[in-house]
């Protein structure tokens, strides 16, 4: 599983020219499921999340977690996060998972952010063509893949 974490002053989701979601400060999530990956990897996944500390403290530093910054998280399912770049030009999406495998796992990441984050939370739509907007703040932006843990 890998998640790109994104400080945003403000982010939202279009699909078909309507906006479905928009947050201000706090956290984009781009969450790419990969075939196998096991609800454990999940909640480390959003838990390493809910607990970094990515927004400043009163002297500027980056101290303090989604929580104490009292932001909120946009989270958006992404399969490209999966590509194999290591032939050729295409990428190769073969180890996403497909979305009977993915659909639950994702719904699962929206409801444990809802606990980790007391509610504020926003979604795009899985397996929609969306347009994400985002004004990333810092930047700040963030790796995190389950299978580098240990």
């Amino acid at each position: 599983m890998r998640a790109v974490v994104q400080r945003v002053s403000q982010a939202s989701v279009h699909i078909g020219g309507n906006e479905t979601a928009r947050i201000g400060k706090g956290l984009l999530v781009l969450l790419g499921i990969e075939t196998g990956d096991a609800p454990e990897e999940l909640e480390w996944t959003c838990g390493k999340v809910a607990r970094m500390r990515l927004f400043p403290d009163a002297e500027g530093v980056m101290n303090l977690d989604i929580n104490e910054a009292k932001g909120e998280v946009l989270l958006v399912s992404q399969f490209t996060l999966q590509a194999s770049t290591r032939k050729g030009n295409r990428p190769s999406y073969i180890r996403a998972a497909r979305p009977e495998e993915a659909i639950p796992l994702y719904l699962r990441a929206k409801q444990l952010f809802s606990v980790m984050i007391q509610g504020r939370v926003k979604t795009g739509e899985f397996g929609e063509d969306m347009q994400v907007a985002l004004v990333n703040d810092g930047p700040v932006t963030i790796v995190i893949d389950s299978r580098l843990k240990e």
